[in-house]
């Protein structure tokens, strides 16, 4: 017998000591330590204040590469810094999903009023919801729309798409199978200094992780754990036919909510 949804607390399921940066830092220096460390955001800080400023994220990164960008020295508070919001400890999971899809955040972890201990990501959230015995469809939140490019592609032109888009990655095509490049794989690449002009297939992953179209959430969340991935292909009779996200399973569980309350 799972748990029930309001038995899953934030405390137990959030990432600790999250990393902050400050907002002198250059874009360079933020790369660097995103790529190595495998961060798709970081908090940033002012020495003056103990609340945070709000999120970095990969976006920003992002534009800065769609844009044309090749210089490293912008400020990270010269970006877009994300806004948040906030949670404590004992917020039952389920309420802190419903708080990040109604207003796109961040979700950060506060005990005390002001002291900042934590974050929870989609990732976490599944990992608390792959816990219960009930689970919902993904049907409503599965995006039929599917974005995809040339293996020979450039960085640049792909990455161009994703920001034209709104998107967090791209499929890409290779002969007769696909694979996928992300925000995460663009940091990636620029922090290593590769050519933008670069084919995007060298760089993406290869093949694309599906599921048959029908897999539950739960489901959708074991794999994605499983396999570290936070994008899963959804096929029907051997064509690829969506994909779901982290965040859109996630979504399914917070639509659903009243069943389990």
């Amino acid at each position: 017998m799972g748990l029930k949804i309001n038995d899953l607390l934030v405390g137990n399921y959030m990432s600790e000591y999250p990393i902050s940066v400050k907002p002198d830092v250059t874009f360079n220096t933020v790369v660097e330590f995103m790529a190595e460390k495998g961060f798709a955001t970081l908090i940033v800080m002012d020495e003056k204040s103990t609340k945070p400023l709000g999120i970095f994220t990969e976006r920003e990164i992002l534009r800065h590469v769609a844009a044309g960008g090749k210089s490293m020295d912008e400020r990270v508070k010269q970006a877009f810094i994300e806004p948040y919001v906030s949670v404590t400890p004992d917020t039952p999971v389920i309420d802190a999903a419903r708080l990040m899809i109604s207003a796109k955040s961040r979700v950060l972890v506060f005990a005390d009023g002001d002291k900042l201990i934590g974050t929870i990501t989609a990732s976490d959230m599944l990992k608390a919801f792959r816990e219960m015995s009930e689970t919902p469809s993904l049907d409503k939140v599965i995006s039929e729309k599917i974005y995809h490019c040339p293996y020979d592609t450039t960085i640049l032109d792909a990455a161009k798409l994703l920001d034209e888009k709104n998107i967090g990655s791209i499929l890409v095509e290779r002969e007769s199978e696909f694979g996928i490049f992300t925000q995460r794989d663009l940091v990636r690449t620029f922090a290593k200094g590769i050519d933008v002009e670069s084919k995007v297939g060298s760089y993406s992953s290869f093949p694309l992780i599906t599921a048959k179209r029908g897999i539950l959430a739960n489901e959708a969340a074991r794999i994605m754990a499983a396999k570290n991935i936070k994008r899963l292909g959804l096929t029907d009779n051997g064509s690829l036919v969506g994909i779901v996200t982290a965040r859109d399973v996630v979504d399914a569980y917070q639509m659903a909510m009243t069943w389990y309350q």
